[in-house]
């Protein structure tokens, strides 16, 4: 991206890391063998793959074989979800209504085949009450969905503790982990996860890549939606992206290294930048909760201002934020996490997203804090005046 942006959109996706970028190069006209043919060269490039598999497996506490590589989250998503209701025609899903759309448009369409879906509400903080959760589980329940980390409001659910009601309750826990990969510590043994989703482009690796963790107890019962030469246990036929994996790796490797340090450089730029805004304008709300919360991410409205029209003229001048969700197509309809937070109508449509990464300085902080300032007292200015 060009230097005249000012980019603080990294939960939509993150530029890949060049250390990265340098791992992948040689397997793009090198080292470009298909680890699935015969002989030394493809031999070798299986290693390679291998190794990557080992890589992610270690930073989660699962086997090596335990990892499935997909195109990403929703990919990963719909293995398992879609995997494990594919021969069953009953059974309960219980999830939030504040998931992901990979997660709400795959229960959708597995409602329409007889699939119960319990949609359960969060608090104002955006956080799922655990009495309410373990209460709905019953015998009929097949699959708990929850994500770690909201792609919106950047709240943190308590996965510890789902895990333990739905490893007494006896039920597959499914953890969608794109947002909280290599920002936060997962460990799926001691967090009782069965299913893990994760996404290469939210941690610096390139898009296209992500991986699946699907625990042992649960492969039987995991019916492939695709079919060709059963590549990666049969789960995702098709030739690997060995380039990407190997950037998968890379940058899991850098972000488990960086981690505490990076997060907490991250934190502190968005307390500035929280604190510096404050400081400007009045009648800012943040939604989510502020404390449990990963530490690159602000949603915020603003009273009496247009999200659309703030992020417009935020984009005029080179600043990038969001409304939310980069995989949200029905963007019109307005944000159903705020929604369920319970905002109303005007506060939602005055919110965006703000998400701090690896490359954001404080210089971009300090310009972004000024320039939304100004923006938003002449949005409210006009808006009066009219």
């Amino acid at each position: 991206m060009p230097n005249k942006h000012i980019y603080l959109d990294f939960q939509a996706t993150t530029p890949v890391d060049p250390e990265v970028l340098k791992e992948m190069m040689p397997y793009f006209t090198e080292r470009f063998a298909n680890p699935a043919s015969t002989g030394q060269f493809g031999y070798e490039i299986n290693l390679v793959v291998e190794n990557c598999r080992s890589v992610i497996a270690q930073k989660i506490n699962c086997l090596k074989d335990e990892i499935i590589f997909t195109s990403g989250a929703t990919e990963s998503i719909n293995i398992a979800i879609k995997g494990l209701f594919e021969n069953l025609n009953q059974g309960e899903i219980v999830t939030l209504k504040s998931e992901h759309s990979a997660v709400l448009n795959t229960c959708r369409y597995l409602e329409m085949k007889g699939i119960a879906v319990n949609y359960l509400d969060i608090d104002a903080n955006g956080l799922v009450d655990l009495n309410k959760l373990s209460d709905c589980i019953t015998e009929k329940t097949t699959l708990v969905a929850i994500m770690h980390v909201n792609n919106e409001i950047g709240v943190i659910q308590p996965i510890d503790d789902i895990g333990k009601i739905c490893a007494t309750k006896n039920v597959p826990f499914l953890v969608d982990a794109a947002q909280s990969f290599g920002k936060l510590k997962i460990d799926v043994k001691k967090s009782n996860i069965s299913i893990l989703a994760i996404s290469g482009h939210k941690i610096y690796a390139p898009k296209g890549i992500g991986a699946l963790y699907l625990k042992k107890n649960i492969n039987s019962d995991i019916t492939p939606l695709f079919h060709g030469g059963g590549q990666e246990n049969g789960f995702r036929s098709g030739t690997l992206n060995v380039t990407g994996i190997v950037g998968l790796a890379k940058a899991t490797e850098i972000a488990m290294e960086k981690m505490l340090s990076e997060q907490k450089r991250i934190l502190f730029l968005r307390n500035f930048f929280f604190e510096s805004i404050k400081e400007k304008i009045a009648d800012i709300i943040v939604n989510g909760d502020l404390q449990q919360r990963v530490a690159g991410n602000l949603n915020l409205s603003f009273k009496n201002v247009s999200g659309e029209v703030l992020l417009n003229r935020l984009d005029n001048i080179n600043i990038v934020v969001s409304r939310g969700s980069a995989c949200n197509s029905t963007k019109n309809q307005g944000s159903h996490v705020l929604k369920a937070i319970g905002l109303s109508d005007e506060l939602a449509d005055s919110s965006i997203r703000i998400s701090i990464g690896r490359f954001t300085t404080e210089k971009d902080i300090i310009e972004a804090a000024e320039k939304i300032s100004l923006i938003v007292k002449d949005i409210r200015k006009i808006s009066t005046i009219s």
